[in-house]
């Protein structure tokens, strides 16, 4: 089963459709399997106080006006929604709360996400899994218990899922990465897992290719400098390809782990071993 890569576009699209729309375009040329974004109400997410207090962007001096010029609404997604069926290239989001999950409906979506931070919110677990699609859990900031009751909600829902090793730091360090949890993960519960990462460069990524994960997501952008808390822990589009590119091979070179010689390799053993004097085998 190949690997699933998500490109990860979140809020990195900066409010701006055009932006959003080259940044499809690298996920589809890369060979991506989908994209993905985020939704939030941000009066539910977000308190008054905090809505209220300074922030400089490029959107004005409050945090209400940065979180709303980076909100998408109805008519943004339709663009993407047409945008992404002309593409060919699926696409999805992570919502942040029930009204934003209820809003993602009426898009016929095939997949969901659970943000690492929302996987502590039972009810907006139980509002995902009730739609049955297949869903991927980041696991960031999570501890066992927390794993054990998101498991059990889409358990017992019946809701297809995966699980998705995560380190919530932006950028995360590789030291920090703790790929082997991977492994854990798969025997504890049991299903596949996948690793979504927030580090600079491919090497976690490649790795984690090889430990046999199920999906890959990874942030993308046009250009890590440009505005946005994400923007440091994305991927550019040159590397995006590189990274698809190297996933696609190690894919193929992890084979199937039965010891054998390749018919290639015969004539090769022929030539080099001919030196070689094979005594007859005697029976004793």
């Amino acid at each position: 089963m190949s690997i699933f890569i998500i490109a990860e576009i979140g809020i990195n699209h900066n409010g701006d459709l055009g932006i959003t729309k080259e940044l499809i375009d690298v996920a589809k040329e890369a060979g991506a399997d989908a994209v993905k974004f985020q939704k939030r109400t941000i009066d539910l997410v977000y308190t008054k106080e905090l809505l209220d207090s300074a922030r400089q962007s490029p959107w004005g001096e409050t945090q209400r006006a940065q979180k709303e010029g980076l909100e998408f609404g109805l008519k943004e997604y339709q663009e993407i929604d047409k945008y992404c069926r002309q593409k060919g290239i699926e696409w999805f989001a992570s919502a942040w709360d029930i009204e934003s999950q209820k809003f993602m409906r009426q898009f016929n979506l095939r997949y969901n996400k659970v943000a690492s931070a929302m996987i502590v919110y039972d009810e907006l677990l139980r509002e995902i899994a009730s739609e049955g699609k297949y869903t991927f859990i980041s696991t960031g900031m999570s501890q066992i218990k927390e794993i054990d009751r998101a498991v059990e909600i889409f358990r017992q829902a019946k809701c297809p899922f995966e699980l998705m090793h995560c380190v919530s730091t932006y950028p995360m360090v590789d030291e920090d990465a703790n790929l082997k949890c991977i492994e854990t993960l798969r025997q504890h519960y049991k299903c596949k897992v996948g690793y979504s990462g927030h580090e600079t460069g491919l090497a976690v990524s490649y790795a984690a290719a090889a430990l046999g994960i199920s999906s890959l997501e990874r942030h993308i952008t046009l250009d890590r400098a440009m505005y946005g808390s994400d923007q440091a822990a994305s991927i550019e589009p040159a590397g995006f390809r590189q990274l698809v590119g190297a996933v696609r091979k190690i894919e193929k070179a992890m084979g199937d782990g039965v010891i054998r010689i390749l018919d290639e390799e015969i004539p090769i053993a022929k030539k080099l071993r001919g030196h070689i004097l094979l005594e007859p085998s005697t029976v004793a």
